[in-house]
């Protein structure tokens, strides 16, 4: 394997450790309603015997700023669908409404504001060590190569000086979401 492949692979790496970080960021909620926010709910669809995301279920769409509106594709999914969400950790009340549901978005407190923006704060820490996790392991396989005599010394220092690059553009994406999405939640 030469220099190339594994700082590519880092890179790979690094950016699923960002998509997951801004993936994560998606799910917090905020005083607004987004269909991100109950999208990934995992749904146990007993006429299928299995479980299911949302999104696979029915279309979610925000009719109003508060207000999240789930349409299933199956209305016989329909009571599935509210026990997922009453059993998620959402704290969301759906409400039946036909043959959808409705989930109106309460506003938040200072308090849960503050609480919230924690656990962001966690998360993009939490996706700054699988970066920097990427990293290692990418310097650790360039300096095996360098032993082994599969690169140069040379190509060692360029391939450390790649990577650490690397990682300084990538968490810089992660505190640029973060920051972002920090300020999403304070705005009142």
């Amino acid at each position: 394997m030469s220099a190339n492949v594994t700082i590519k692979s880092a890179e790979e790496a690094m950016t699923k450790a960002v998509e997951h970080a801004i993936h994560e960021f998606a799910a917090v909620r905020t005083g607004k309603a987004s269909p991100a926010l109950v999208e990934n709910i995992d749904v146990l669809v007993q006429s299928y015997g299995s479980h299911m995301k949302l999104k696979q279920l029915a279309m979610i769409s925000t009719p109003e700023a508060r207000t999240i509106r789930i349409e299933p594709f199956d209305p016989s999914t329909l009571k599935d669908i509210e026990r997922a969400i009453n059993e998620s950790k959402l704290g969301l009340n759906p409400a039946v409404e036909g043959k959808l549901v409705r989930l109106h978005i309460p506003e938040l407190s200072t308090e849960r504001r503050q609480q919230l923006v924690k656990t962001i704060k966690q998360m993009g820490e939490e996706a700054r060590v699988r970066v920097r996790s990427a990293r290692r392991d990418a310097l650790e396989t360039l300096k095996k190569q360098e032993k082994d005599g599969e690169i140069t010394e040379d190509d060692l220092r360029r391939g450390e000086k790649e990577v650490q690059n690397i990682t300084d553009k990538k968490i810089g994406e992660i505190d640029q979401h973060l920051a972002s999405k920090e300020k999403e939640l304070m705005t009142v």
